[in-house]
């Protein structure tokens, strides 16, 4: 049976970071963008706000910005590798992220089958921010559930990576999840935990215990 990798972005695929603070970097809004990520980490706000907020922030963002947040964002390495090898075995890989959709939805180029993020306008923002397009962490099993329905797999098929309170529910849900780089949320609910900087390594401990 086929396997369906979900990946986290911010904190996962990213080192230490996450879209926001990329993206609002070329805006040199970087610090008001990090204090953001402090107060959704500590439950102060929820993920609606958090995105109207960095909505307001990036009134002169362009698509330039986000091309160059996305090129020199610090990624895990061999992210591609991994993906290349995923899609060779027949199985699957999908990034579920609550980061905007236009920059998560920028890695189906580099192998990715799906990548979901909240809906933003486009950009440059001529419309404000819709919080129902918004996700959460229970978003992710909803988007992990649809996902295992078009490529004809269950959760049980399924392995999730991530490093925070977002993918709580999602490691809940599925058999076989890893801890990249997370914090204290993860500990007890992950099936192998991961510190470093390059994605094969993460994946190898899946492939290691298969």
């Amino acid at each position: 049976m086929a396997r369906l990798h979900l990946f986290d972005l911010d904190g996962t695929l990213l080192h230490g970071t996450s879209a926001p603070v990329e993206i609002s970097r070329q805006l040199g809004l970087e610090s008001e963008t990090v204090a953001l990520d402090q107060e959704i980490a500590a439950g102060l706000i929820g993920p609606p706000e958090y995105a109207q907020r960095v909505h307001a922030l990036w009134a002169d963002l362009t698509e330039a910005h986000v091309a160059a947040a996305f090129d020199g964002a610090p990624w895990l390495g061999r992210i591609r590798d991994v993906w290349a090898e995923i899609r060779r075995a027949g199985d699957y890989c999908a990034v579920v992220s609550l980061s905007p959709s236009f920059f998560v939805e920028r890695l189906t180029a580099w192998g990715a089958h799906a990548a979901h993020g909240s809906r933003f306008p486009a950009v440059p923002f001529t419309e404000p921010v819709d919080p129902a397009g918004v996700l959460s962490a229970a978003a992710k099993v909803l988007i992990a559930d649809r996902l295992c329905q078009e490529f004809g797999v269950t959760r049980a098929d399924c392995v999730a990576y991530g490093d925070s309170s977002s993918d709580r529910d999602l490691f809940g849900a599925v058999p076989v999840s890893v801890a990249v780089n997370a914090d204290h949320h993860l500990g007890a609910l992950a099936t192998h935990s991961y510190t470093g900087r390059d994605l094969w390594d993460a994946y190898e401990l899946v492939c290691a215990a298969r």
